[in-house]
């Protein structure tokens, strides 16, 4: 049962930095569509998307860390 709850709070864990990365990922995707609108090619545009991707595999990490946690705990009853 303890092992249960540690798992728990884990996954909360995954959970609150997925969404903090979430926010994040809003931001930047905020930025490149102001950047786009205005038909920008600059290194900024190149910036931005780049911290978009780094945005989305922190988050498929973090995804798949919880489902690692999930199928261990699944496993060890």
């Amino acid at each position: 049962m303890q092992a249960q709850r540690i798992c728990e709070g884990v996954e909360a864990d995954h959970r609150a930095e997925i969404e903090r990365l979430y926010v994040r990922l809003a931001v930047v995707n905020a930025g490149i569509a102001e950047l786009e609108k205005m038909h920008s090619q600059s290194d900024d545009l190149e910036s931005l998307k780049t911290s978009a991707l780094s945005l989305t595999r922190q988050i498929d990490e973090a995804r798949c860390s919880i489902a690692d946690e999930q199928l261990t705990g699944l496993l060890a009853r």
